[in-house]
């Protein structure tokens, strides 16, 4: 890859899984958002990891554009927060809940605008931490199979032994390419 976000993804239509220490996988985030607006794909982001609420802050601290996001919400209800009204967000009450994940995921794609797509998954780590290794598998394997057949691009974000060596093989077989994440260390941040 020519640089530590891997990025032909948004253009390409390959499938990505990328991996990052704990302490990188925010930053592997927003560097993967920027990186498909830049290549004008439309995202959708599905999270276990934040709430929209907290992701969009976030995200507009960092200067991401929002309005041009679709995201899925496993973790507002779960939480018990407030699901905010918003046309561009579609809530999941409990990311356990693969099947109204897998729905909301069709849902939200068919409403998306018809120019390139890319899924993000911000965390299949925490995914596992609400659902039995073999339930997440045919899960990523019904999700991986749906991109493919509309020619959809996918980034699936891990923590960095996050998951174990099962899922990382069955993972591994199902995208195109592996990346660890790499922050780029600048001058500036000694």
């Amino acid at each position: 890859m020519a640089d530590s976000t891997s990025t032909e993804s948004a253009e390409d239509d390959l499938l990505y899984l990328m991996i990052a220490p704990p302490e990188n996988i925010h930053a592997m985030n927003i560097a993967v958002i920027k990186k498909i607006l830049k290549r004008d794909c439309t995202p959708l982001v599905i999270t276990v990891n934040q709430p929209f609420k907290v992701l969009t802050k976030i995200y507009i601290k960092e200067g991401i554009d929002i309005s041009k996001i679709y995201i899925i919400d496993a973790v507002t209800q779960y939480s018990g927060g407030i699901c905010e009204e918003n046309p561009k967000v579609k809530y999941v009450n409990n990311p356990a809940n693969v099947t109204d994940l897998g729905i909301a995921i069709s849902e939200v794609l068919k409403k998306m605008p018809e120019n390139k797509k890319c899924i993000m998954f911000d965390s299949v780590s925490m995914l596992l931490i609400h659902i039995p290794s073999v339930t997440a598998s045919k899960f990523f394997h019904f999700v991986v199979n749906k991109l493919k057949l509309s020619d959809i691009s996918g980034i699936f974000l891990c923590v960095e032994k996050g998951l174990d060596p099962v899922i990382l093989s069955q993972m591994s077989s199902f995208v195109d390419k592996i990346v660890d994440y790499k922050v780029e260390i600048t001058a500036n941040s000694k």
